[in-house]
């Protein structure tokens, strides 16, 4: 898991020098996930048009995992701004570009086995206001 791990923290350190900071970037597993990953990401770029955003992400992670790899990651979830539980995370964890690990927690109202936030700031007033 490490190296998926360290692949993901590249992919997050590139597209968000691509396209713009995270509010949250994470891998989770959830308790009932048949030991398949969930990407959680939010940030302003993303809210602006998920769908490319999606498709964006998508293309980056199929091009840098393996297909064995892949079959680990059982989807790409859009955390949007407004959610109250975003701020919490935030609060509880605030990183940028790392790895932090969190085992048996509750998150989003989902009961998470094990986690790495990778990203999880708040956006600074300035870049909200633009």
């Amino acid at each position: 898991m490490k190296e998926i791990v360290s692949k993901f923290s590249e992919i997050e350190r590139r597209t968000s020098d691509e396209k713009g900071e995270y509010d949250l970037f994470a891998l989770f597993l959830r308790e009932d996930s048949s030991d398949k990953w969930d990407i959680l990401v939010a940030a302003e770029w993303i809210s602006k048009n998920k769908q490319i955003a999606l498709k964006y992400l998508s293309q980056i992670i199929q091009e840098s995992f393996s297909l064995s790899e892949l079959l680990n990651i059982s989807r790409i979830v859009i955390i949007e701004e407004d959610e109250p539980a975003l701020p919490i995370i935030q609060q509880a964890v605030s990183c940028e570009h790392s790895n932090i690990e969190i085992k048996d927690s509750n998150f989003f109202g989902l009961e998470i086995k094990h986690a790495y936030i990778i990203t999880s700031k708040k956006r600074n007033a300035e870049v909200q206001r633009e």
